[in-house]
């Protein structure tokens, strides 16, 4: 169906800061000596994007049961990260780009579905096809919402997603990318995407965050998203949505747009309903998602390479 009219309000466009030390005065990014995955086994992803497939269905790789077609191009190494101890353990995935790496990352929240979901893996591997180094982590302990549960049961599901244990979840995942860029000599900050269940923790995150690890974020149709963390957000928020969305209204996005404000930007889509950019049903829907796709590369773009 198309973009709708932005609506825009703004003037054109739980983390702690100590986990984010200054990174100024280290020296420029070397894209060939990153210790992303020194210590873990590689998997190459040969992906080529197929005409016909959806995205959720185009990703393999035996070693780490993600799945991309063996026939495509070398630009991305994944690997299964084990990040954290004890209590604080959680699973991840990263996806770092082989030879165009920008020497920028990426933190990547997942929607219900969890890290290991084939729409999600797939997205991620498609934003480090462009330079960039993702980190998708476990936000669900092993335990996401399955499509084949009953509906009466997500609500209790949901509940037992603790949203401090989740919020310290990303912290220990935004901490550990950190770390490892001041290993490296990097002094560029981090951004960060979210869908759905994601996309709403975006905004918890940038909230306690304040600027001090994240530069730039992007939203798709983020859920249960908290109004009372917008005047605390430091930074410009891409908003991606659809205006046939309930879980994600129209109105609460443009009054977190008027907040915000830094550059901040809301697009609707029309007649898009929820999930349409990292899960088209359809031609239709898979070339609006290709337009939200380049709304994202173009944005992070501007804020972690441009503007950084």
């Amino acid at each position: 169906m198309g973009l709708a009219s932005a609506t825009t309000i703004s003037s054109s466009s739980l983390l702690s800061s100590s986990l984010c030390p200054a990174r100024r005065g280290f020296l420029p990014p070397c894209h060939h000596h990153f210790c992303f995955l020194s210590t873990f086994s590689k998997c190459n992803l040969n992906w080529k994007r197929s005409s016909g497939k959806k995205r959720g269905e185009r990703v393999k790789c035996s070693a780490v049961g993600v799945g991309v077609e063996d026939e495509a191009c070398e630009l991305v190494n994944g690997v299964e990260l084990s990040i954290g101890e004890g209590d604080d353990n959680i699973q991840a995935y990263l996806f770092k780009a082989v030879k165009n790496n920008n020497g920028a990352g990426v933190l990547l929240l997942s929607d219900i579905f969890g890290f290991q979901d084939s729409a999600t893996r797939d997205f991620a591997y498609q934003v480090a096809c462009h330079g960039y180094n993702v980190l998708v982590p476990d936000l669900f302990r092993g335990d996401p919402w399955e499509k084949g549960r009953p509906k009466p049961m997500f609500e209790q599901w949901l509940a037992s997603q603790d949203l401090q244990r989740v919020a310290n979840d990303i912290a220990i995942s935004t901490k550990w990318m950190v770390d490892e860029f001041r290993a490296a000599g990097i002094s560029k900050k981090v951004g960060i995407i979210g869908f759905c269940f994601g996309g709403g923790r975006v905004i918890d995150v940038l909230a306690a965050d304040q600027g001090a690890c994240f530069s730039t974020a992007v939203s798709f149709y983020g859920t249960r998203m908290d109004p009372t963390a917008a005047s605390k957000i430091k930074v410009p928020v891409l908003f991606i949505s659809g205006d046939d969305d309930p879980l994600c209204p129209v109105g609460v996005l443009s009054k977190f747009e008027k907040i915000i404000g830094n550059g901040s930007r809301v697009v609707i889509f029309k007649g898009r309903g929820h999930a349409f950019a990292h899960r088209p049903g359809s031609t239709d829907e898979d070339a609006d998602a290709e337009q939200a796709f380049t709304l994202m590369r173009n944005w992070l773009h501007d804020g972690l390479l441009v503007n950084s």
